[in-house]
């Protein structure tokens, strides 16, 4: 058995551990059997946002017209546009590999960990232990139990970026954040895309103004079918069919060239059978953490996807911060995942932090709203917008519960609020009384943060 000092499994956010251990002086391994870079580099965030920048680029071709431009889109060469994400992004994670073969103090692993003991593991007939444990092997996607799913070739996440070839029709099961992200990058680029969700609403995890409105924007976009959960697949004359049934019984059929599965994502402590060493999951399988991300087994620690604290790449990049502070350097750093934001990137975007209208409502807490809409601001006219809000929840006397936007720029626009939340007093005021540039966008958060004060 080899023994380390600091044992990694994980190559997405946990590669950064390992490179600041091996930088210490620490003999460390690290083992990943893809990629290095993980779920947003190879899998996720990364080539799916180089691939909606695509669709960007044709929606404002279709859009000139709009300030009379006479445009037009003759051709989408949709094999070249996955050719170049694909080959941007594997000459990173090469390159990522190739540095950390060199890289002294550590050794690299390309393959499956599965823990035998405590902070132990077999990783290809080999055992290797460590003094401490970082693990850090992410997510996968989460394939519900359709009936016929096994016997058709659906797609996942994975699958969808990489296709060679542009589908002509595609159902995709689930309405979260990958589905309509992707939904929108396929329709965009010729793609009729028909979306199925159990939800009343797409995004329902989000404030309902902004779902209910994303959500009339997309049945402009694509077929939604929305209240009715998949139930069955099957494959007919080269399509797939998906029966999906409402709560009260309604059924309703959908077919496309292609189905993608897109219902969540499911963490990887199964595969790594986390229970032989002593490392507590709860109920939805996700590694439980403490404060300073250890696990209920002695010096393991836990961090990013399998951890389930918020999942996100900024909240994994956090936690690594946190876990070099205290796995490296023996610190005693606490996590603070307060204001932790998001953002879809659909058309239009979607931003947001802390409370929904929902959570205070179901919490019995009293705030107020302020409100904007994007296309009544000056940038707003001038960018001829037709959608767009920034919608402010806080308390009476004025902390920021939440903030929750909808429209261009978004998930840039929502950064000021963080900073007022996590950095500034966490007031309203931290907003108002910040001189905002004119006429940026950005405005509209000022006006919307006025009105929550009745200015």
């Amino acid at each position: 058995m080899t023994h380390y000092d600091v044992l990694v499994i994980g190559g997405g956010t946990g590669n950064n551990v390992a490179a600041a251990a091996a930088d210490a002086g620490l003999d460390t391994a690290l083992v990943e059997k893809g990629p290095l870079g993980g779920t947003c580099l190879n899998r996720g965030c990364n080539p799916s946002k180089m691939l909606i920048q695509a669709a960007s680029a044709a929606q404002d071709i279709r859009d000139a017209d709009r300030f009379f431009l006479d445009a037009s889109l003759d051709d989408v060469d949709f094999s070249a546009v996955v050719a170049d994400m694909d080959e941007t992004l594997s000459a990173l994670a090469q390159g990522m590999e190739d540095n950390y073969h060199e890289k002294e103090h550590l050794t690299l692993y390309n393959d499956e960990a599965v823990f035998v003991d405590d902070r132990t593991v077999v990783v290809d007939g080999e055992r290797l232990s460590g003094e401490k444990v970082v693990v850090a092997a992410g997510s996968r996607p989460l394939v519900p139990p359709i009936e016929g799913i096994d016997s058709v070739e659906y797609l996942t996440s994975r699958e969808a970026l990489y296709l060679d070839e542009q589908p002509e029709s595609l159902v995709i099961v689930g309405g979260g954040y990958i589905a309509v992200e992707l939904g929108y990058f396929f329709e965009t680029l010729g793609t009729d895309v028909r979306i199925v969700e159990s939800g009343e609403n797409l995004l329902g995890r989000e404030d309902p103004d902004v779902s209910e409105t994303f959500t009339d924007i997309a049945r402009d976009r694509h077929g939604v079918h929305t209240g009715y959960r998949a139930t069955a697949v099957e494959s007919v004359n080269g399509s797939v069919r998906v029966t999906a049934e409402s709560n009260d019984g309604d059924a309703i059929t959908v077919e496309g060239e292609e189905v993608l599965v897109a219902a969540g994502r499911r963490p990887n402590t199964d595969t790594l059978d986390v229970a032989a060493a002593g490392i507590e999951t709860d109920d939805r399988g996700f590694i439980v953490t403490d404060e300073r991300l250890q696990t209920s087994a002695e010096n393991v620690w836990a961090q990013g996807d399998i951890a389930g604290n918020a999942m996100f790449k900024h909240a994994g990049d956090y936690e690594t911060r946190v876990a070099i502070d205290n796995v490296v350097h023996d610190a005693d750093r606490s996590v603070d995942l307060s204001a932790m934001p998001h953002a879809v990137f659909t058309e239009p975007q979607i931003a947001g932090v802390g409370k929904t209208e929902d959570e205070l409502e179901a919490a019995g807490r009293e705030y107020v709203v302020g409100r904007q809409s994007l296309p009544e601001t000056p940038m707003g006219r001038a960018k001829k917008l037709e959608h767009g809000f920034v919608k402010v929840l806080a308390t009476p006397d004025g902390e920021i519960l939440g903030c929750h936007m909808l429209g261009e720029e978004v998930s840039t626009m929502i950064h000021e609020v963080l900073v007022a939340m996590r950095a500034g007093a966490g007031q309203v005021s931290d907003i108002t009384d910040t001189i905002h540039a004119h006429p940026t966008l950005n405005k509209a958060v000022e006006y919307a943060f006025r009105d929550a004060l009745n200015e």
